[in-house]
């Protein structure tokens, strides 16, 4: 469950009388169920967070996450100022334990919060407070844990602690798969709107990689979880584009080709990377793999042509053997 983010006109000053104690008759403000799973991988030292809600943009109130540091999910009745607050403590050396009992200590209004915690030694802790509404609860488990409210039952928790603990993989790739499990298993009990999934992994190589790694959220969708995945794939197949640049400017022509071609395949509707996987193709001397693949990119947005036209021979030295392929 998240606050909503605001009060409509007419009930702002009975909403302002009632946080004042003042006495007065209900408000019936809007409810939103939320289940996430904080994580660590002592392997990879990957810090993670995935949630779905019945909630707009989920991804821009409950995850939380510093590479190194810890991950926080705050939830139910939220208080976003829990998450940097918590990341703060952990990044004094605070274990997650001591960390929700400094939270605790300074919030007014804990019995209403749901928050997940793993710190960077892979210790997780969580707490659903007593007015989180039925059913909220979670598990912990070694380097995670999960949360949720509103949810159909205590097998939404069971279920995504089962499928973090026995998916293979990656961390996006057991997140995403936690909440699959969750979903599968009923959910929370007002359907489905948006998903995110954050990641941090330490880097010395990809200094960018300490602010982030994964950062994808879905913030409107009938099936989140469905758009979250498409989004995970779209991003491996950029990845795998990025790593092929690399390799191509390193003179490592066909380690490169095969990175580009299986880039095209994990998004083959991506005009994008069909165009600049496509000269990249070419340069590295699959001329006619890069041409059809470009030709399917022009098939798709014709104004790829036109930038093909404009580009130098120092920027896509095989660009002008594409175009010459394409007349």
């Amino acid at each position: 469950m998240i606050r909503p983010r605001r009060v409509p006109s007419f009930l702002a000053g009975a909403f302002v009388l009632a946080c004042a104690g003042f006495a007065g008759p209900a408000l019936a403000i809007q409810q939103t169920s939320t289940f996430s799973i904080v994580a660590y991988d002592s392997v990879t030292q990957e810090l993670g967070v995935a949630v779905q809600s019945k909630y707009f943009s989920v991804g821009t109130a409950v995850p939380w996450v510093k590479a190194g540091v810890g991950a926080v999910a705050t939830q139910a009745n939220v208080n976003v100022a829990l998450g940097p607050q918590a990341l703060a403590l952990l990044a004094t050396g605070m274990s997650s334990a001591d960390v929700m009992r400094a939270l605790a200590a300074t919030d007014t209004s804990w019995a209403g919060r749901q928050v997940g915690i793993v710190d960077a030694q892979g210790r997780a802790v969580n707490w659903t407070g007593p007015r989180c509404m039925d059913w909220a609860g979670g598990e912990t488990g070694p380097g995670f844990a999960v949360q949720g409210n509103i949810l159909a039952g205590p097998a939404v928790t069971a279920g995504m602690a089962k499928a973090y603990r026995e998916t293979k993989g990656e961390m996006a790739e057991r997140l995403i798969a936690a909440l699959e499990a969750a979903q599968a298993a009923g959910g929370d009990k007002r359907g489905m709107q948006s998903a995110a999934l954050m990641i941090m992994r330490p880097s010395t190589t990809h200094p960018q990689y300490n602010t982030r790694y994964i950062d994808l959220r879905v913030e409107d969708h009938d099936v989140p979880l469905q758009e979250l995945r498409r989004l995970l794939t779209l991003q491996g197949a950029y990845d795998l584009a990025g790593a092929a640049d690399e390799l191509l400017a390193a003179g490592r022509t066909d380690e490169a080709g095969e990175l580009y071609k299986r880039a095209a395949e994990l998004a083959p509707n991506s005009d994008e990377l069909l165009f600049w996987s496509g000269l990249a193709r070419a340069q590295t001397g699959d001329l006619e793999g890069g041409v059809a693949a470009v030709r399917r990119a022009v098939e798709e947005n014709p104004n790829w042509l036109v930038l093909l036209d404009r580009l130098s021979p120092e920027f896509a030295p095989a660009g002008g053997a594409v175009r010459q392929a394409l007349r």
